[in-house]
């Protein structure tokens, strides 16, 4: 089959769309005939060799996929050849095929393209188990994610107003900020021109907010921590600023806040599945309704993972970007 090898060269990653070793599915598993992968910013750090694939997973980027159910392994029920699904993956996406553990798929609604399908996975899971499960928010709470118009924050907008949370973000262009306050996000801060702290502040009038969902990191990490309200929570799920910083523990102490770290490509397999299917449990019939969508910047021919890669590291998009076997051109998603 053909995927994308990664070539290390002096100044950065060369991704090329070349021969890779075939792909065999297992017991309780499916082989997948992929349509549509999607570019995640563990993919970039993957590719620069800063982030490796845990014990026993392909190096093959790619941690979402959509496609067409090609075989079905002993012991797989309720699956069959011809279905249309998508999956996380803990690699192996920006290629011909995969082989997936049966519980991770998801079966797309018959009007989505493979582009939709693959938009979801990734950064809605990532979204769900971080929102609710981590970070435990309830209905009438309110929460701030910061990359309000990355793939994972478009989707925690969408999960927290339907929830019945007030979901505040922050962003860095006009474009992201205004795809927010389109998604229902009651406030919107472009944290390049305003303190997002003392907006906050003043838009719950002192109160703070009950959660924060962080992929920023160093940078925001104090400012964080001020605007928690007691018991409040900070998720942190990305190290985009870095990774250095200081704790102010007597906010730690005197508001009794509770901090944790969450990754989901490491968590074990059984675990991924029960997140799946709770997922699918509680928001998947919005998504056939329409009441739920992803948001989609762009998508590149999959051999042309480069170039996507490079507008995904120049922060240039907002949602997510596509790798699509049925493109034969970089085009904006409708």
């Amino acid at each position: 089959m053909k995927a994308i090898v990664v070539r290390q060269q002096e100044d950065g990653p060369l991704l090329e769309w070349s021969e890779a070793p075939d792909v065999v599915h297992g017991p309780g598993e499916v082989l997948l005939d992929i349509k549509a992968s999607a570019v995640n910013r563990a993919d970039l750090s993957q590719a620069r060799g800063n982030y490796p694939p845990p014990p026993g997973v392909t190096g093959i980027l790619g941690l979402e996929a959509s496609g067409i159910v090609r075989a079905v392994g002993d012991g797989v029920s309720g699956w069959r050849e011809g279905d249309r699904v998508c999956c996380l993956l803990p690699g192996g996406g920006y290629a011909e095929r995969v082989a997936v553990p049966s519980g991770m798929l998801l079966r797309l609604p018959d009007h989505w393209s493979f582009e939709q399908g693959a938009a979801i996975p990734e950064a809605w899971l990532t979204a769900f188990v971080n929102l609710f499960h981590e970070g435990a928010l309830q209905r009438g709470e309110t929460v701030l994610v910061h990359a309000g118009g990355s793939g994972v924050g478009t989707a925690a907008i969408q999960l927290g107003r339907v929830a019945g949370a007030t979901v505040l973000i922050t962003a860095g262009t006009e474009e992201k900020l205004s795809v927010g306050r389109d998604l229902g996000a009651a406030l919107v801060i472009n944290y390049k021109e305003a303190d997002f702290s003392r907006a906050v502040m003043a838009f719950t009038e002192d109160d703070g907010v009950d959660l924060i969902l962080d992929p920023v990191g160093a940078s925001h990490f104090p400012r964080d921590l001020q605007i928690l309200r007691e018991h409040g929570r900070l998720v942190v799920i990305g190290l985009l600023s870095g990774s250095q910083t200081q704790i102010d523990l007597s906010k730690v102490l005197g508001k009794s806040l509770r901090i944790m770290g969450s990754r989901l490509r490491t968590r074990p397999l059984q675990e991924k599945i029960a997140i799946t299917r709770a997922f699918a449990e509680r928001f998947w019939s919005q998504f056939e309704e329409g009441t739920l969508r992803p948001i989609i910047d762009r998508a590149f021919p999959l051999p042309q993972a480069n170039a996507a890669h490079k507008y995904v590291l120049g922060n240039r998009n907002t949602g997510k970007v596509i790798l699509s076997r049925e493109v034969d051109e970089v085009r904006p998603h409708a």
